[in-house]
C-alpha cells in the first residue's frame, strides 16, 4: 500500500512537472513580444540607417561601416521573421495537398510533413552553430561581431523546430515531433562532432568517427531517393524552405562537403546587401494597403479617366499594377483593392463578368515594373548563378528592371483591349470631367502619386542604390500615412509589422535555403548533366522555349512566384545558356510567365483569392477570366520569341 502510495505520488509529481513544462511552453509560444521587437526593430533599422546615410551624406557626414551593419541586421530580421511565420504557420508551401478530399490522409500528410521538416530544421540548428564556430572571423560589426549577430540562425532554426512541434495536437503527434528533433541530432553528428572535437576528423574519437563517416556513405549511396522523397514531402505540403534546404544538405554531403556549407550560404544570402530590398518594399506595399491611399487613388484616376470612353477601365488596371509593384504579390492587390474597384465599375454598369475577370487578371501586372520584388530576386538569383559558374555578366538590377519596362506595357495594353472588347456592347456613361474635382482629388492622392516618381527617378539617375530606394519608400510611406494623411495610428504600425512579417519570413527563408540549393546544383555538376541531356534531346531552341513555357505555367499551378524562381532557375539559366538565350530575357520570361501560371485553372491560386474576396462560385470566376488568360499567353508568347522586346531598352543604358 505504502509502495503504491509512493509510486502515485511520484506519478502526481511528474504529471504536475510535466504539466508545468507544458504549460511554459504553451506560454512561451504564444508571448512572443520579444521576438516582435526585434524583428520589427531590425526591420526598421534596415530603413532608417540607409535612409540616415542620405541625409549624413549632405552635411559630409557618415555612419561607420553601414553595410556591414545593415548586412547584419538583415540576417537578424530573416531569422526573427521566419520565426515568426513558424508560429502562425505561413511558411509558403505547394497548394496541391488540398485537393485531397479525405482529411484523414490530409491529417497524415500534414503530420508526416511536421515530422521531417523537424528534424530537417533540427539539423540546419546543429550546422549553423558549427558555422559560427569555425566559418565566421568574428569581424567587427559595430560595437560587436559578426558572431553574435549570427547566434540568430541556430536561435532561429531550433525556435522553428520547437514551434512546428507545438503547432501538432495531442501527446501522440508531438512525441512523434519531438523524436524528431532527437533523430536530427543524431544526424547531425558530422556538425556536433566538429563543434566538440574541431576540423581535423581524425580527432573524433570512436566510435563517433566511424559514425560521422557512415552518415556521410549513407547520403552519397542514397542522396538520389532520399531528394525524390523531399520533393514527393514537399507536394505534399512540407514547407518549401525545410525541402529546399534539406536537398541541399543531401546534395553536399553525398560529395563529401564540410557539414556546414549550407549555413554558409545561407549567412550569405541574409547579408547580401541588395536583397534588402525586398522586405523594405513589401512593408511600403502593406503601408499603402493598409491606409486609405487606394481610395484617394481610385478617387483620383476616376476624374482624371472618367470622361474617357472605357477610362475606368484603364484607371482600374493602372491602379492595380500601381499596388501589385510595391507589395510584389498579385493577390494582396486583388484582397485590398478589390472591393473598392468592383463597387465602382459596378456603379459605372460594368458587367460583373467583365468586372471580376479584369480584376483578378490585372492584379499581378505590376511585377513587370519597378520596383517589383519578383524582378528583384530574378536579378540577383541569375548573377548569383552565373557568378557560381565563373560566367561574366554586365548585367545588374537595373537593367532587368528596364528589361522589364516594354513587356510590362504590352500586358498592360492587351489587359485594356481585351476590357475593351468584352465591353464594346455596353453603353457605359461617361462621367463629365471637372476641373474643381479634379485638382481637389489630386492634393489628396498627391503624395501618393508622387512616390514612384521619387523612387524611379531616384534609382534610374543613380541618386539612391536599391537599398536606398526601398528605406526612402518605407520612411515616405510612414511619414504620409501615419503623420500626413493619419490613415494608420502610432500604434497601429506594429499590426501593418505583423500583417508584413509572414510574407517576409516565407520569402527570406527560402531565398537563404535558394542560394545553398544553387550551390549544391551547381557544385555538384547537376545543370551542366542536365544541359548535355536537353542538348541532345532537343536541338530545336524554339521547342525548348515552347516546353519551358508549358513548364513555368503549371509551376505556376502550385508554387508562388518567389519559390519558383529561386528553386528552378539554377535549372534553368545553364539550359538558357546551352541554347543562347540571354539571361535578362529569360529572367523576363520567368517573371511574365509564372504570373500567368496563377490565372490558369484549376489551380491558379488567384482565382481562389478572387472567388473569396467576390463571393462567387471558383468555376464562375475561371470564366470570368478565360478572355484575359489567353491575351496573357498570346503575350507571353510574344515576349519569349521576341528578345529583342526585353532587351533592346536595356542596350541604351550599358
Amino acid at each position: 500500500m505504502e509502495n503504491m502510495n509512493d509510486t502515485s505520488i511520484n506519478e502526481q509529481v511528474k504529471l504536475t512537472t510535466g504539466s508545468r513544462a507544458s504549460l511554459l511552453l504553451k506560454k512561451a509560444y504564444k508571448n512572443s513580444w520579444l521576438e516582435n521587437i526585434v524583428c520589427y526593430g531590425s526591420l526598421s533599422i534596415l530603413a532608417l540607417i540607409p535612409f540616415t546615410e542620405l541625409i549624413l551624406r549632405q552635411f559630409s557626414l557618415a555612419i561607420p561601416d553601414p553595410n556591414a551593419l545593415i548586412s547584419h541586421f538583415f540576417l537578424v530580421a530573416g531569422l526573427f521573421a521566419a520565426m515568426l511565420t513558424a508560429k502562425t504557420g505561413n511558411h509558403i508551401s505547394v497548394t496541391a495537398v488540398q485537393y485531397i478530399k479525405s482529411d484523414n490522409v490530409k491529417k497524415i500528410l500534414t503530420l508526416c510533413c511536421t515530422v521531417i521538416s523537424v528534424f530537417l530544421v533540427t539539423i540546419l540548428a546543429w550546422n549553423s552553430v558549427s558555422y559560427i564556430i569555425y566559418g565566421l572571423m568574428g569581424r567587427s560589426v559595430g560595437p560587436v561581431t559578426d558572431k553574435v549577430f549570427a547566434i540568430a540562425m541556430p536561435l532561429g532554426f531550433s525556435v522553428i523546430a520547437i514551434r512546428f512541434v507545438l503547432g501538432l495536437h495531442g501527446w501522440l503527434q508531438r512525441t512523434l515531433g519531438f523524436s524528431a528533433v532527437l533523430f536530427g541530432c543524431f544526424a547531425a553528428l558530422p556538425a556536433i562532432a566538429k563543434i566538440i572535437w574541431g576540423v581535423n576528423e581524425l580527432d573524433t574519437p570512436e566510435p563517433f568517427y566511424s559514425l560521422v563517416n557512415f552518415q556521410y556513405d549513407i547520403a552519397m549511396l542514397f542522396n538520389i531517393p532520399v531528394i525524390l522523397f523531399l520533393i514527393l514531402a514537399g507536394l505534399a505540403g512540407m514547407p518549401i524552405f525545410a525541402v529546399i534546404g534539406g536537398i541541399a544538405m543531401v546534395m553536399l554531403q553525398a560529395v563529401g562537403q564540410e557539414p556546414d556549407r549550407v549555413a554558409q550560404e545561407i549567412y550569405s544570402a541574409l547579408t547580401e546587401r541588395d536583397i534588402i530590398a525586398i522586405p523594405l518594399f513589401t512593408l511600403t506595399g502593406f503601408f499603402l494597403s493598409e491606409s486609405k491611399a487606394g481610395e484617394r487613388l481610385v478617387r483620383t484616376f476616376k476624374i482624371f479617366f472618367g470622361w474617357m470612353p472605357g477610362g475606368i477601365i484603364i484607371a482600374t488596371i493602372i491602379i492595380c499594377a500601381f499596388f501589385s509593384s510595391f507589395t510584389g504579390a498579385s493577390g494582396v492587390t486583388i484582397l485590398a483593392l478589390g472591393g473598392i474597384l468592383f463597387t465602382i465599375l459596378k456603379e459605372n454598369k460594368y458587367p460583373e463578368k467583365l468586372s471580376i475577370g479584369m480584376l483578378t487578371s490585372a492584379g499581378g501586372i505590376g511585377l513587370m515594373f519597378p520596383p517589383s520584388l519578383p524582378i528583384i530576386l530574378v536579378a540577383s538569383s541569375i548573377m548569383t548563378i552565373l557568378h557560381f559558374m565563373n560566367i561574366p555578366t554586365d548585367y545588374n538590377h537595373i537593367h532587368f528592371f528596364i528589361g522589364a519596362l516594354i513587356p510590362g506595357l504590352i500586358l498592360i495594353a492587351a489587359m485594356i483591349f481585351t476590357s475593351f472588347v468584352l465591353s464594346r456592347k455596353v453603353k457605359i456613361p461617361k462621367e463629365k470631367f471637372k476641373f474643381s474635382d479634379a485638382m481637389r482629388s489630386l492634393k489628396d492622392s498627391f503624395f501618393e502619386i508622387l512616390l514612384p516618381i521619387i523612387l524611379v527617378f531616384g534609382y534610374f539617375s543613380g541618386i539612391f542604390t536599391l537599398v536606398q530606394v526601398s528605406a526612402v519608400s518605407v520612411v515616405y510611406v510612414v511619414i504620409v500615412e501615419v503623420f500626413i494623411k493619419r490613415d494608420i495610428p502610432i500604434t497601429g504600425i506594429p499590426d501593418v509589422f505583423k500583417k508584413a512579417v509572414p510574407i517576409i519570413g516565407g520569402i527570406l527563408a527560402i531565398l537563404a535555403m535558394a542560394k545553398a540549393l544553387s550551390y549544391a546544383f551547381i557544385d555538384s555538376g547537376v545543370p551542366d548533366s542536365f544541359s548535355f541531356w536537353m542538348q541532345n534531346t532537343i536541338q530545336s531552341r524554339i521547342v525548348f522555349l515552347l516546353l519551358l513555357n508549358v513548364a513555368l505555367l503549371i509551376i505556376g499551378f502550385f508554387m508562388d512566384i518567389f519559390s519558383a524562381i529561386l528553386v528552378f532557375l539554377p535549372l534553368i539559366v545553364p539550359l538558357g545558356i546551352v541554347y543562347g538565350i540571354d539571361p535578362l530575357h529569360l529572367g523576363i520570361i520567368f517573371v511574365i510567365n509564372l504570373e500567368a501560371g496563377f490565372l490558369t485553372p484549376p489551380v491558379g491560386i488567384n482565382l481562389f483569392l478572387a472567388s473569396y474576396r467576390f463571393n462567387k462560385p471558383f468555376m464562375h470566376v475561371c470564366g470570368y477570366v478565360m478572355p484575359f488568360l489567353l491575351a496573357r499567353l498570346v503575350v507571353v508568347l510574344i515576349v519569349t520569341f521576341i528578345p529583342e522586346l526585353s532587351t533592346w531598352l536595356v542596350k541604351f543604358f550599358m
